[in-house]
């Protein structure tokens, strides 16, 4: 094989990895920078606090720059500002896919990050004209995010051989993981010393001069790339060459009526179901029934992120080795990892509603359980390409427009059977992450498949007709 180093894939794996770091910075850090938009009597409003565990509250009162604007928002609309990202990126998952397969993931995935640091930067502006142009702003960068992954997965389809596949989307993934990790402490800091505005300035301007390296530096294909070498080009063309497509239709019936793909639709889903309710609802669970302020400890909010990219990055290598060092089929390496990858963390999430007020377990368990959930990136996460290379931009649009929907109506739910927050209340909001995701564990690992499927090949409607 031809060396990693300085090569022109693994070039992309870096650039993408930066991309798609940048792309979680943007998506998160209007939650941090939240809590300082907002007046603070506003949301006081909310659940009650569990008295079941002491207080452990340390503030220390340092002067902090107080000069942003604030703005009487209650619960609800926060909800709405926070939620108006899904809505659009839902719409753009399919398209995306479609969109990548026909003019290649370089442009669409270029312009997603650029578009989404475009509104980012023009995020204070809108909140100063109202809320409605605030939420507007925050569902076009839906948009705008909602075809990355699908163009980074077609453009994988095209330059990942093989038995590279799993570390080479695993370190661009990755990337996702660090940006929740970075930007989480980070965004807060900027509050603090400086003023909310600003997260959104340094964030959108790095977004922006991301996207020039990336327009120089990268191409669609291996066959159109300036400076890459002839070995490394022969080596990849020559591992995929019976693995894509030469059709310009998408066989839509036979990729619908595929039982692998729900497969990987149905632990997607699940994976997202646990993801999404963690994200969102972990600072509260902490806050109000371990009474311990996640907000005041960046650190530790963002440590399940650190683990779970450790994991990302790691696992991906163990995948590739198995695969072909140790002869395991490719099947075997993503049922196993997407099992190790969802029934972890069910298991370490349903033991952190039973800790009692024991903080430090809770921080471990959550860490582990977001850990363990790394391995997915090579089991299910990757499974589309393995399947059917040619249209695996489309397949992931198709899997992520069902995973999104945990993202919207997970939280929902939860807080819904949160009324009174109770640890019996927390357990059944745990209790039900860990149960979908044992269903959609299970499920992978009955259907899923490690072979191209006949129908993403070219020779496809040959045979059948």
């Amino acid at each position: 094989s031809v060396p990693a180093c300085c090569s022109a894939r693994y070039n992309l794996a870096l650039l993408a990895c930066l991309g798609f770091f940048l792309l979680y910075a943007l998506r998160v850090n209007l939650s941090v920078a939240l809590v300082d938009m907002v007046e603070p009597n506003t949301s006081l409003a909310r659940n009650a606090t569990s008295n079941m565990c002491p207080e452990h509250s340390s503030t220390i009162n340092v002067p902090r720059n107080t000069t942003g604007v604030k703005y009487s928002w209650d619960a609800d609309t926060q909800g709405w500002i926070l939620g108006s990202f899904f809505y659009g990126y839902i719409i753009t998952q399919i398209p995306g896919g479609y969109l990548a397969s026909k003019i290649g993931g370089k442009l669409l995935l270029g312009f997603g990050i650029f578009g989404t640091s475009v509104f980012t930067l023009l995020t204070p502006l809108a909140a100063n004209l109202g809320v409605g142009y605030l939420i507007a702003v925050r569902a076009l960068e839906g948009l705008g995010e909602g075809v990355t992954f699908p163009a980074m997965h077609s453009m994988w389809s095209s330059w990942a051989p093989p038995l590279e596949r799993s570390k080479l989307l695993s370190i661009s993934y990755a990337g996702a993981q660090l940006g929740t990790v970075v930007s989480l402490p980070l965004s807060g800091l900027i509050c603090y010393y400086m003023n909310w505005v600003y997260v959104f300035y340094i964030f959108g301007a790095l977004g922006v001069l991301w996207w020039f390296f990336w327009m120089f530096f990268v191409s669609d294909t291996p066959e159109t790339h300036r400076s890459i070498s002839h070995a490394e080009r022969e080596y990849i063309l020559s591992s995929l060459k019976d693995q894509l497509s030469t059709q310009k239709s998408v066989p839509w019936r036979p990729m619908l009526e595929s039982l692998p793909l729900w497969a990987i639709v149905v632990a997607h889903f699940s994976y997202n179901w646990t993801f999404y309710t963690l994200l969102t609802l972990l600072p509260t669970y902490m806050k109000e029934i371990l009474r311990f302020d996640a907000q005041e400890n960046g650190f530790l909010s963002a440590l399940p992120y650190f683990g779970c990219w450790l994991c990302i990055i790691l696992s991906g290598q163990i995948a590739d080795y198995l695969r072909e060092k140790q002869n395991f089929s490719t099947v075997c390496v993503r049922k196993c990892f997407t099992v190790i990858g969802m029934i972890g963390p069910a298991l370490f999430l349903v033991a952190a509603g039973f800790i009692g007020c024991n903080y430090a377990l809770a921080v471990a368990f959550v860490t582990i359980s977001t850990t363990l959930g790394g391995f997915c990136t090579s089991g299910y996460s990757i499974n589309h390409l393995d399947i059917a290379p040619s249209y695996a931009g489309i397949l992931l649009g198709i899997t992520n427009s069902f995973a999104t929907i945990p993202g919207m109506v997970g939280p929902v739910i939860a807080k819904n059977l949160t009324h009174n927050n109770t640890v019996g209340e927390w357990q059944m909001v745990f209790y039900i992450a860990a149960s979908i995701n044992l269903f959609g564990a299970i499920f992978f690992a009955l259907f899923a498949s490690g072979e191209v499927q006949d129908w993403a090949v070219s020779g496809y409607h040959l045979h059948r007709n």
